[in-house]
């Protein structure tokens, strides 16, 4: 009877367990969460301050896109490599040592005197920074029972699009009102909390230190020639007529190199250095390739605008990031609407409904003129932020909820790598597209805006009769006034036809939802 008795209490302990989140566990999580925020905020903190940082460094045009680059490169070699870390050294050890090393790189980036220090500093934290993010993923699907996932998805699926949407802003404001060294220095107070967090909290698998003797040294460097210079085409390709250079078209015969290397050394190490066996489910497969493409419009719309405002609105730093707020409100607001819709929702029909809002997002965007602000953006906007969460969240759930745990670490670096590569291949189709599509329109206009037309020598009459009558020489301000207005309106017209192909691809990915299967959610289930 009294072990009948003492039976029965523990009974619907061991039935609410696994639905229970321990305090320790949520706290570990949340501390986490913000460390992975604060490496992808990095990603695009710096974009809307470029100038700031410029001239602060005198740095040339061509180097300071580097501040950015750098960080890219070195962030996408280390995401994929951080599943084999973590269970190398635990998720513990590595995301701590993540975050501690962040910050140090956070500080020397406040530091740097010149751009050759600050493209070093940007590429230690870019590198160490990308150990956090796929460790968080990793960690949701596999401590959390499926049904905390409307809980748990949203949060992550939260931070990863809404970081590097409100970058601009925050950096924005942080350049504007004190100066651009506080783009890093704003890192360092919080990091320091997260390694000490992680590190007297986390405590959800053990290390295996023997893998580190069959550490595939050669499948390292296959890896980071493959994707180091990949980024670096990608960044420069456009800016530098692609292959007609030759640095260029070197490092485009490395990253072949590379990826053969990789490739032999995935499927015939004993410990490869990269899982690719994830690619096997096919709702892995499928999901990241909806994540490639989320990130072309993650990280696409968060360059396009920003540069629509800076070059034809004129916009500064501070307003730009005012304007892009926008977005990052909406997701901020969605994000528990969208937990809700995910626990009582078809992931496929919650991932067309996002695509649906993003493409109408894209599409009335499609509609611009040199004279959009604020409020022709505000719509757009709201409907990509609602887009974004509405699709981030059941791609999340599809492409790791029916990984077993074993592959769950490999998994979510390969799955958060193919959206950092879609953000890579994306900008630079945005640049490339931008580039040959303002010559074309340029070429276009330019040809209906000559003498003999009486609507343009009327024009150009009454622009030199303005001018004169303010003592310049009306004849020659004229033509360049107008060469300033048809190179403005090619621009226009560009940017124009990239929010047009935007549009035609994301109602593409509706029609590919029909290949997905409706995740059980069982498999994943690993404590």
């Amino acid at each position: 009877m009294s072990a009948s008795a003492a039976a029965s209490p523990s009974m619907p302990l061991s039935q609410e367990a696994p639905d229970a989140i321990p305090a320790r566990k949520m706290l570990a999580f949340v501390a986490m969460v913000f460390g992975m925020f604060m490496a992808i905020l990095d990603i695009q903190i710096v974009s809307a301050s470029l100038s700031e940082i410029q001239a602060g460094l005198s740095a040339s045009k061509d180097e300071i896109s580097w501040v950015q680059t750098a960080y890219l490169i070195a962030e996408v070699v280390m995401i994929p490599l951080s599943g084999f870390l973590g269970r190398m050294l635990s998720t513990r050890v590595l995301f701590t040592l993540a975050a501690a090393g962040f910050t140090a790189s956070s500080a020397l980036c406040a530091t740097a005197t010149n751009i050759d220090q600050m493209i070093v500093y940007r590429a230690i934290q870019g590198f160490i920074g990308g150990g956090m993010i796929p460790s968080v993923f990793a960690a949701a699907f596999t401590i959390f029972p499926p049904s905390k996932r409307a809980i748990v998805s949203p949060v992550i699926g939260l931070v990863a699009t809404l970081a590097p949407t409100i970058g601009p802003t925050v950096g924005g404001y942080l350049s504007h009102a004190l100066s651009w060294h506080w783009l890093f220095l704003v890192n360092v107070p919080p990091g320091i909390l997260v390694a000490i967090a992680v590190w007297n909290l986390v405590d959800f698998d053990q290390p295996n230190l023997k893998l580190f003797q069959s550490f595939d040294w050669w499948g390292l460097l296959g890896l980071a020639a493959l994707l180091g210079s990949a980024e670096y085409v990608l960044e420069e390709g456009p800016l530098n007529d692609w292959f007609d250079d030759p640095t260029i078209s070197g490092l485009a015969v490395v990253a072949v190199v590379g990826g053969i290397i990789f490739l032999y050394r995935a499927f015939s190490a004993r410990e490869p250095i990269v899982d690719l066996s994830a690619f096997g489910n096919r709702n892995f497969a499928v999901g990241c390739l909806f994540s490639f493409v989320l990130g072309i419009g993650l990280y696409g719309l968060t360059y396009l605008y920003p540069i629509y405002l800076a070059r034809i609105r004129g916009y500064d730093s501070l307003m730009i990031g005012e304007t892009m707020f926008v977005s990052g409100l909406t997701m901020f607001l969605m994000a528990p609407i969208s937990g809700i819709l995910s626990g009582k929702m078809d992931p496929r029909l919650m991932l067309c409904l996002g695509f649906v809002s993003f493409g109408l997002g894209t599409y009335l965007m499609s509609g611009l003129t040199h004279d959009w602000d604020f409020w022709e953006l505000f719509i757009p906007q709201i409907l990509r932020g609602i887009g974004l969460m509405l699709a981030m969240i059941p791609v999340n759930n599809i492409a790791l909820g029916t990984l077993p745990p074993q592959k769950m670490k490999g998994g979510s670096g390969l799955y958060n790598l193919t959206r950092n590569l879609g953000g890579a291949v994306g900008l630079a189709i945005i640049n490339t597209m931008l580039n040959e599509r303002n010559a074309m329109h340029y070429q276009r206009i330019a040809e209906h805006v000559r003498w003999g037309r009486a609507v343009v020598e009327e024009r150009m009459g009454d622009m030199a009769s303005s001018m004169n009558s303010y003592g310049f020489d009306g004849d020659l301000t004229a033509l360049k006034q107008m060469s300033g207005i048809v190179s403005r309106e090619a621009s226009i017209m560009s940017f124009a036809d990239v929010f047009t192909a935007m549009t035609v691809m994301f109602g593409a990915l509706i029609v590919l939802t029909v290949f997905m299967q409706k995740p059980g959610g069982k498999v994943a289930a690993g404590h």
